[in-house]
């Protein structure tokens, strides 16, 4: 579909795409270093959880003796050979001698613990830091001061942790994280796309039941108009036909507004607001009014009827017989032949309408009767495609059925079935 209000809503889809996928990433970047930054925190709580664990369980393994350190029970406890490592340090170097655990997990600069150390007993709180081990490693130290027999801060127990394993995990769940952004902005994307799509489908498909109404609309005016036109000049040069004409003229103009009347019904059925006009209808009458108001020039008709009763609604059947006729009428003449001959029969609810032209390509099969689909032949060049798709509709909506096919002696033979009222 085309034009300008089509061109609109297409861009309205884009912006509903373009605002919903910039909603999503926007949602995605704040909640992507959310994720990272606490797995990062719990990590970090969780080591900070271990250390403490040591250097508590250190700390009460101390004693004091004549106001002095001792330190005997410290290298018996399992902690010392296991990991992570940890040291009795002095805030003084005078004030008692290091203890270290005998583990050997990581190395630490003797120098970086006796400062942590010391800062700790100045300070008197514990601290937990992040420190660079000798491997160049991330390392995390935590330090808890202790105090002697009168109260005051002069050593503390250290634990440190290498922290470059959990590090690595970060930065894989920090690559994990960024690619599932990028497949869900991609899938938000796409998402999108199909909700904007399904939220204008309504307005597309009214603005093309518009478009195909007025391109109706002219299909079907053309063929009355023309006969119309006819009779009026007809009459303009033989003013001793015009009592005659004159009937013909005014069916010709009731047609016209009965087309009106139909397009317009269609346009309502469409949108559920009417439905059809079900009635007993004789199909051979109303078959016979349709061909005796088809334009004679450029074709002869022949009409062969059985008395048959179906229930449909007069005005869109009159329509429906109208078009597949105006279709033979422009289609069906035989090669070299002056004018189209056509034949009509109506009997038990079926209407077949054969002519001599060159009959429908094989190719187009059951598109023939898609909306501006023209099938060479029968229904080639100068076919807008419109008036069998409306044909198909109106058979359609009376619970029948359409064929068309090609006759062995040549040509198109249409046949329209309805359900007959017994």
């Amino acid at each position: 579909m085309r034009g300008p209000a089509a061109d609109r809503l297409r861009r309205l889809r884009w912006r509903l795409t373009v605002l919903f996928t910039v909603t999503n990433t926007v949602a995605l970047i704040v909640l992507a270093p959310v994720i990272v930054i606490l797995d990062a925190q719990r990590r970090a709580d969780r080591i900070d959880h271990d250390l403490s664990v040591v250097t508590q369980s250190v700390k009460r393994l101390l004693d004091y003796r004549n106001d002095a350190l001792v330190t005997a029970r410290v290298p018996a406890d399992p902690l010392t050979s296991g990991c992570p490592d940890f040291a009795v340090l002095p805030g003084k170097p005078s004030d008692f001698p290091p203890t270290r655990s005998s583990g050997g997990c990581t190395r630490v600069d003797d120098q970086l613990l006796a400062d942590l150390a010391a800062e700790a007993v100045r300070n008197g709180s514990p601290s937990s830091v992040d420190r660079r081990a000798v491997n160049g490693h991330q390392l995390r130290v935590a330090v808890e001061p202790f105090q002697d027999s009168n109260g005051r801060y002069f050593g503390a127990v250290l634990a440190w942790q290498d922290t470059q394993k959990q590090q690595e995990q970060n930065r894989r769940l920090t690559i994990a994280v960024v690619v599932v952004c990028a497949i869900l902005i991609g899938a938000a994307a796409l998402v999108s796309y199909w909700l904007s799509g399904r939220a204008i489908r309504p307005a597309m498909a009214a603005l093309e039941q518009q478009e195909t109404l007025l391109a109706e609309t002219a299909h079907d005016l053309r063929t009355p108009v023309a006969a119309l036109r006819a009779l009026a000049e007809t009459a303009a040069r033989d003013p001793e036909q015009r009592a005659e004409l004159l009937p013909r003229t005014v069916r010709l103009a009731g047609r016209m507004g009965d087309i009106i009347d139909g397009l317009l019904v269609r346009a309502r059925l469409a949108a559920g607001v009417e439905h059809l006009a079900m009635q007993p209808v004789w199909l051979d009458q109303l078959v016979a009014g349709v061909v005796e108001d088809m334009p004679t020039e450029g074709a002869r008709f022949s009409l062969v009827t059985a008395p048959t009763m179906v229930r449909a609604d007069p005005t869109l059947l009159q329509r429906a017989i109208g078009n597949v006729l105006g279709n033979a009428m422009r289609h069906g003449r035989a090669p070299g032949a002056d004018q189209a001959i056509v034949t009509v029969t109506v009997a038990d609810g079926r209407v077949t309408v054969a002519d001599q032209g060159p009959g429908i390509d094989p190719a187009v099969g059951a598109d023939l009767f898609e909306a501006y689909t023209t099938g060479g032949g029968s229904t080639g060049a100068g076919s807008t495609g419109l008036g069998l798709s409306i044909v198909r509709w109106v058979v359609l909506a009376h619970g029948g059925d359409l064929k068309v096919y090609n006759a062995d002696e040549g040509g198109a033979i249409f046949e329209i079935q309805l359900p007959t009222v017994q």
